[in-house]
């Protein structure tokens, strides 16, 4: 075990326009108030004091820490961005050598603040550590959370609340935003050292590759296929798609406004500040393609020298991207209902399940557990639907199920939302309690209280970014 950081700061070594050297700020009376012991581990840290150890890593003026600058479109509209309340303390190598940043997000100003006061209020910082970790668990590629701490501080938001650091893990912070940063630096030594720097770190075994641009490309667009996949399996809604939130690791990142699905529909959004939907459930896939879009407009002259055998290249992808995107979420689908092999009238049953679903504002992930328990003759309006799939079942070359398909848990909003309240009288039991729960999604032994829809008074309408 590391008795300190094994850090290497690689970024560091890009220009000075991807980032600033910034520390976070000092605090009254840091506490640790939730540690992911199983993460401390996989980084090799050592257990037994680290809560010492977090704090003081938090107030070491010797670490070398900066906060990255970026750029976005934030619901379509262009702007020059940074870490506005996060400072990255370094890159901290484990035992295997794996590389991962270490960030600590509410510390602070840095210059790129704008306006606001760098900080974050714990309800939010715990809102990520639970979120984030249900979705590893639910087996989603996704930034962790190490630990939350108080700050012993008040901070004003719609009125006074504490304040808290969420200390977060990623392979890497790179963003398409980056990319977009350095295209606007007119420099085109920028976007090649940012992108060598990308392939160095991400996904090394193409930097000998004859066109190991193109094929970094490919690479990033598989990865947000199989991320955005993997959202809409289990109901999850980011809330902030901008290009600023798109991690070229294929992480998910930056969990803001972000909610599951209860009721199933497809234009659901849950974010107070989408006022037009434009990051809705079903929209998801559409705005993923738009941002890997503006991704490539970024480096098209390291694509090919010749501008439209670029934009060909590129185009090439992309079609490749819608073409790939519906093949596997049809098959993902098929997986969720229980039926396989290829037949083309399978997509008219997943669609009709879908608008039963919609119409009858069904549950989305208690839904598909009863269809997978066999449970839904209880639904009236479903049983010639129900006819459909035990006959398509017949056709089955297997009997195979797939247990990590559907979650029997989520991480319900009505029930963040009772832990948060909680948090407001420095009450961490529920949260302790819920985490372990939420360790096991595709147990269907947990208590049923944790896979149950919220009561009409419980809904959760809005959801907010805390900054």
């Amino acid at each position: 075990m590391y008795q300190n950081w094994n850090f290497e700061n690689s970024y560091l070594k890009l220009p000075q326009l991807f980032y600033s050297n910034t520390q976070a700020e000092k605090f009254p009376n840091l506490e640790v108030v939730s540690k992911n012991i199983k993460l401390i581990n996989a980084l090799n840290l050592e257990n037994n004091n680290f809560n010492n150890f977090i704090i003081k890593s938090i107030n070491d003026k010797n670490i070398k820490s900066f906060s990255q600058s970026y750029a976005g479109h934030q619901f379509g509209h262009f702007t020059v961005l940074g870490d506005g309340r996060a400072t990255l303390l370094g890159e901290h190598l484990n035992s295997n050598s794996e590389r991962y940043d270490i960030q600590l997000k509410g510390s602070g100003k840095t210059p790129y603040s704008r306006n606001g006061d760098g900080k974050g209020t714990l309800k939010s910082m715990l809102r990520e550590f639970i979120i984030s970790e249900a979705m590893h668990n639910l087996k989603i590629k996704t930034t962790r959370s190490l630990a939350v701490l108080k700050t012993g501080e008040k901070i004003m938001r719609t009125g006074f609340e504490q304040g808290g650091i969420l200390v977060r893990v990623a392979k890497s912070h790179i963003r398409v935003g980056t990319f977009q940063l350095a295209q606007i630096s007119n420099k085109n030594e920028n976007t090649k050292e940012l992108l060598d720097y990308s392939i160095e770190r991400l996904y090394p075994e193409l930097k000998n590759n004859k066109n190991k641009y193109l094929d970094f490309y490919k690479k990033v667009v598989e990865s947000q296929i199989n991320l955005i996949l993997e959202w809409q399996r289990v109901g999850f809604i980011h809330g902030v798609m901008n290009t600023d939130n798109m991690s070229l690791s294929g992480e998910t990142i930056d969990y803001g406004p972000c909610a599951f699905l209860d009721e199933y529909n497809p234009n659901k959004v849950f974010s107070s500040i989408d006022h037009k939907g434009r990051y809705s459930f079903n929209n998801q896939p559409k705005i993923a393609l738009w941002n890997l879009a503006r991704l490539a407009e970024t480096f098209l002259y390291l694509i090919d020298e010749d501008e439209n055998l670029a934009i060909k290249k590129i185009e090439t992808v992309l079609k490749n991207f819608e073409i790939k995107y519906y093949d596997l979420w049809v098959s993902m689908m098929k997986k969720k209902i229980n039926i396989n092999q290829e037949y083309k009238e399978d997509i008219n049953l997943i669609k009709e399940l879908l608008d039963i679903m919609h119409v009858f504002k069904l549950d989305y992930t208690n839904t598909f557990i009863d269809i997978e328990n066999n449970n839904i003759d209880k639904y009236e309006f479903i049983k010639d639907w129900k006819i459909k799939l035990d006959d398509r079942k017949k056709l089955n070359k297997n009997k195979e199920k797939h247990i990590d398909i559907n979650p029997y848990i989520i991480p319900r909003n009505h029930i963040i939302d009772k832990i948060l309240k909680e948090s407001d009288d420095n009450d961490f039991n529920n949260l302790i309690k819920t985490m372990d729960i939420f360790k096991n999604p595709y147990n269907h032994n947990i208590q049923k209280k944790y896979s149950e829809p919220p009561k009409e008074e419980e809904k959760i309408h809005q959801t907010f970014c805390g900054t």
